[in-house]
Formats: structure tokens, C-alpha cells, sequence
């Protein structure tokens, strides 16, 4: 007698969930009622998993509204699977849908996506649940899998494997065990790379200096939960914010290579005309990409598109709203604009002829570099320097006047659709995910108004950019220095890295990839999951898709732009759920699952 059809989900958290509910809504057309086990293992709750868990501060915000939060499918999405409406997350809990839900809030929603899924699958499939966690994947490319579970003895045998790990941990890189050396010789203070919810804050002592590396969301974790998590308050609104010590606060010193913090959240609707989609980075372009021989280059070859289809966003919105702050008809702008070659001269004289405001024109670069060249007298004009920085941010990522912002993130969105079409042949890299985050995935208005009013009342101090940090020996402290206040030193008996580890091939904290990349499985050099774009199996060093390992999410080169999509906006990653649920019921269907090969094997 054969055995049951059988599928594991390793990775029960956002991207878990989003494949369960394409199983279920695919499971009746292509599979039937055919009996079929499903595994979920994950050492985390089923649905929130490990970064949305319930049990976390509640002090912590997502940095999305709750209006722009969905895990269900539209006629937006571009899927062959039938759609499965539901709420959002406002919709859900019933709270307004400009705000920004607490974790714990969206993990709640999460839990009842998980078993409204769980619950849409007919009787004839078991779902069985193992809280802990996948150590190795093993089995024949014909044959049954074998995946063996921390805490038992004999490993699970299914037919396919689905990875929706998320992001991961990783160890510690050379610099960060050397500090971390250092902190121990001279009793120190050194918090490596981590998710901010997880770390153990106890150890930095109130009213002692701190330096922090990161300007980025795990940050604006960091100062919540050292100054309300420790007792502080606010008081007042707006500009007129005050922060009320409880005196338990350390003083975090931040700096960054850029020196200042993620822009805002856009705070308005992007309404009226909105720039059609993607035009010089399409389809057309990424074809010739991908039938180009030999390796593409992400700079030399990917980046002036993307440099050139954000700035057609830009300006179709700024021509289409604000036409009284342009000087030349906007056909004449779009001739000009098509046949300039990207990034060079020409298009910038196009873009200066029709644009007379320089705040009306887009510089990524500049973007990029917001303070290079800035040089402060003193420690305490860097403070307003930054201050005003902030203050003029938040300003203007409110103010629909300046929608053309909006429109760059329009874009930006595009932008990821045409990279993940290339991610077979290219890895962006760390810099452009975090280029994208700091311009379309920066914190809720309202942090940075929290930071200003610590900023004044001297809980927070800015370093600046470029900011190097030293283990100096001889004092038995770390020195962080900064290149906008050339010679001004700042040192402490404390060192936090305020950002999630980078996992590399080598370095990466999960024994099941690492496992998988000495078997054989293709990655990047940072250590990304190399998948079929076009429905997640994973790729061999040979180039050959595995027939029963799928692999979806952060930890793949198919990664997606944002955590989680907004209602209306096509969707792809639930589009890349679909494709892989059902590729996944079709091989179950149609195909003889082997019985696997001795266990010796």
C-alpha cells in the first residue's frame, strides 16, 4: 500500500501562512479529496511566528497602517489560482485604518489567518503541528524527503518540502567577535546585530552613554523600548512633543554611514493620475538582461534603469499635479526625457531645462548621501543640524505637494517586479534592499517626532555620518567618531549594533541551510537561497530546479520588496504563493512519490 501524499512547511510565520491559504484555496481544483498530510514546524506560534508573536512589547508598531495590511488575495493579483477575499488588518481588529497596529496586533491577526486557512482545507487533509525546529533535509532528487527535527530521533517523510524560514539569524562576522573579545577583557557592553525584540536590554545601565550603530527600524525599537519601555513619557503633540524622563534612560549616541534615520512613512494618499508603469524598466529591458551572455552587473547594467524609471515616476507626477513648477510641455519633457541615456549629463541638463527648482528634482544619489560634505562646527550644531533635518523630512513626507515622492515608491514597487524576473542571474545585493527601506520603508511620522523630543531633551545625541567606532585598548572603552564634527570623539562603556545580522554562506545561523548549501544547494554570496523565479523550487549548483524543494521569502533571491501587501497592488508575493501551491498539489497529483531509499543512505 502506498503511503499518504505528504508536503512540510518549514516557517510558520507571514510567508507560511500565505502558502497554507493558496493550498486551501487551490487544494479542491487540482488535487481533489485525496488524503494528504501536512507538517508545519516551526519553534514559534503557527501564524505570527517569530517576528509577529503576540508576546512581544506592546509598545512596538508595525510600520505599516492597518489600512494597507491584507494576507488575502484581490483580482489585483496576477495568479491562476481562484481568489480568496478577506480583511485587512483595520478590518479585522476594527481599529482606524490610519493607524499603525501594535505587534502584538498583527500577530493576533496572523493567529486567525493561520486557522482560517488551516480551517478552509477539506477533511480529507491532517495537519499536523511540531513546535520546533528543521535541523536538515535529506532524500533523493525521486524520492521521498527526509527532514530531521531538533528533539527527535526519526525524521519526517514527505514528498515536498516547502521553506518559509524568513529572515534568519547569523553568527557573529570577524569585527563582531573581536568587540565582542574586547567588551569581555575590560567588562564592557557589546550587543551584536539582533532583532531588537529579542535582545536583552538589561545590561545598559541608565544615565551612562551608549553608542549605537544603525539608524534604521531596529533603532526606533531600541530607543522605544529604552525610554517608554523604561518609564518615560510624552507629553503634548506635534512640534510641541515633550519626552518626561523616568531617569532609567541611557543615552543613546546613533550614527550611521548615512548619519540619519529612515525617511517617514509617506503621510497622504497618492490620488489623481498615477505614472504608468513601469516604462524604462519593463519587461523589454529585463528580456534583454536575461538574454545577455555572461554575468549582469547590478551597477553597470541594473541601476541606470532603475535610476531612470524612478525618475519618469517623478516627473509624471510633478507634471500631472504641479505643472505651474515646470517649464517645458510635458511632451516635450517626455521626448527629451526617453532619448537621454541614463544617468549622464544629458539627462540632467533635460530634467534642469524643465524643472527651474532643484527641490523639485530627483537626485538618488544625493538621496543616498544626505550629508556627505557637511561639516558641523561643534557636537551641539550637528544636534539642530539634524533636528532640522528630521523636521524638514517629516514636513515634506506630509505635505502632498510634494506627491512626486509618492510616486518614486509607486516605483520603487515596479522596480522590485522587473529584479525579481532577474534574480536567477542577479543578486542586488544588501545595498539596494537597504536603499529600498530607507526611502519607501522608513518609521510612522510619529517616531520621528518621538526622536525629536528625545532629541531635545538629551536622551538621544546624533553622531553624523560615515561613523567609524574604535576598541581603544589602552582606555578599556569604544570611541565613535563621525566626519561631519572632524576630531570630536565620543566614547562609552557600551556598544549596541542596531540591525538585523547579515547571513552569509558562511556565517549563517540556521543549520538547516547551511546544511543544504554543503549538500549542494545553490545560494548567493550572502547567502540567499537561489530559487526558480518562476514558482520557488530550488536550484541546484548544476542550474537544476529540485522537484520537491520549494523555498519562498526573505531568504531567497524571490524576495519581495516589503513584509507584507497592500489591498489593490497586485500582490507578488501572493502571486509567487499561488504558483508554488500549485506546482506543489500538481507534482502530488500526477507524480508516483517514491519510497525512500534506506535510511543508511
Amino acid at each position: 500500500m502506498s503511503p499518504r501524499r505528504s508536503l512540510v512547511v518549514v516557517g510558520a510565520g507571514p510567508r507560511g501562512t500565505g502558502f497554507l491559504e493558496r493550498l486551501a484555496a487551490n487544494l479542491p481544483g487540482l488535487y481533489g479529496d485525496e488524503p494528504l498530510d501536512v507538517h508545519v514546524v516551526d519553534p514559534h506560534p503557527p501564524g505570527p511566528g517569530r517576528i509577529w508573536r503576540t508576546a512581544q512589547s506592546p509598545l512596538l508598531w508595525m510600520n505599516s497602517r492597518a489600512e494597507d495590511v491584507t494576507m488575502f488575495t484581490d483580482e489585483t493579483v496576477d495568479m491562476a489560482g481562484p481568489v480568496a477575499t478577506g480583511p485587512t488588518v483595520a478590518e479585522w481588529a476594527g481599529i482606524e485604518g490610519r493607524t499603525f497596529p501594535t505587534r502584538s496586533q498583527q500577530g493576533a491577526y496572523l493567529r486567525w489567518v493561520y486557522e482560517r486557512a488551516r480551517a478552509a482545507l477539506p477533511a480529507s487533509v491532517t495537519v499536523h503541528e511540531h513546535r520546533t525546529t528543521a535541523l536538515r533535509i535529506s532524500g533523493p532528487r525521486d524520492g521521498r524527503q527526509r527532514v530531521w527535527l531538533a528533539g527527535t530521533a526519526v525524521p519526517l517523510l514527505v514528498d515536498l518540502v516547502v521553506l518559509t524560514v524568513g529572515h534568519l539569524d547569523a553568527e557573529p562576522d570577524p569585527e563582531q567577535r573581536e568587540l565582542t573579545g574586547f567588551a569581555a577583557r575590560h567588562g564592557l557592553v557589546h550587543l551584536p546585530p539582533d532583532f531588537t525584540a529579542d535582545t536583552d536590554l538589561a545590561a545598559l545601565p541608565a544615565g551612562e552613554p551608549v553608542l549605537v550603530r544603525g539608524f534604521g527600524l531596529a533603532f526606533v525599537d531600541l530607543m522605544v523600548l529604552l525610554t517608554e519601555g523604561r518609564g518615560g513619557r510624552y507629553e503634548g503633540e506635534g512640534d510641541a512633543l515633550v519626552y518626561v524622563p523616568s531617569g532609567k534612560e541611557p543615552v543613546l549616541h546613533v550614527g550611521s554611514r548615512r548619519g540619519v534615520p529612515y525617511h517617514s512613512k509617506i503621510g497622504y494618499v497618492l490620488d489623481g493620475e498615477r505614472p504608468p508603469l513601469p516604462r524604462f524598466f519593463g519587461s523589454e529591458q529585463t528580456d534583454a538582461l536575461l538574454a545577455r551572455p555572461g554575468p549582469v552587473d547590478f551597477r553597470r547594467d541594473v541601476w541606470p534603469l532603475i535610476d531612470k524609471e524612478l525618475g519618469w515616476a517623478h516627473y509624471h507626477r510633478l507634471f500631472s499635479t504641479h505643472p505651474e513648477r515646470t517649464a517645458l510641455a510635458w511632451s516635450d519633457f517626455e521626448r527629451a526625457y526617453e532619448q537621454a541615456p541614463p544617468r549622464g549629463a544629458e539627462l540632467a541638463a533635460v530634467v534642469a531645462a524643465a524643472v527651474p527648482d532643484p527641490a523639485d528634482r530627483l537626485d538618488l544619489d544625493a538621496l543616498d548621501h544626505p550629508l556627505d560634505g557637511i561639516r558641523y562646527a561643534s557636537a551641539e550644531a550637528l544636534q539642530q543640524g539634524l533636528r532640522d533635518y528630521i523636521t524638514e523630512d517629516l514636513s515634506r513626507r506630509h505635505d502632498p505637494a510634494h506627491s512626486p515622492d509618492a510616486a518614486v515608491f509607486a516605483g520603487l514597487l515596479s522596480v522590485y517586479g522587473q529584479l525579481l524576473r532577474l534574480s536567477r542571474r542577479l543578486d542586488p545585493g544588501s545595498w539596494w534592499h537597504g536603499f529600498f527601506s530607507y526611502l519607501a520603508s522608513g518609521p510612522p511620522g510619529p517616531r520621528l517626532r518621538q526622536l525629536l523630543a528625545l532629541s531635545r531633551a538629551g536622551v538621544v545625541r546624533f553622531l553624523g555620518p560615515q561613523v567609524t567606532v574604535e576598541a581603544d585598548e589602552e582606555r578599556g572603552v569604544f570611541r565613535a567618531e563621525s566626519a561631519a564634527v572632524p576630531g570630536a570623539w565620543t566614547e562609552a562603556r557600551a556598544l549596541v549594533e542596531a540591525r538585523i545580522p547579515d547571513p552569509t554562506l558562511e556565517l549563517t545561523g540556521s543549520p538547516l541551510l547551511r546544511a543544504l548549501y554543503e549538500e549542494g544547494t545553490r545560494a548567493t554570496n550572502g547567502g540567499l537561497l537561489v530559487v526558480d523565479p518562476v514558482d520557488g523550487r530550488l536550484l541546484e549548483r548544476d542550474g537544476r530546479p529540485h522537484p520537491r524543494r520549494f523555498a519562498l521569502g526573505p531568504h531567497t533571491t524571490a524576495r519581495t520588496g516589503s513584509a507584507f501587501t497592500r489591498p489593490r497592488t497586485g500582490g507578488v508575493a501572493f502571486g509567487q504563493n499561488d504558483v508554488a501551491a500549485r506546482a506543489a498539489l500538481a507534482f502530488l497529483r500526477d507524480r508516483e512519490c517514491r519510497l525512500p531509499a534506506p535510511l543508511s543512505a
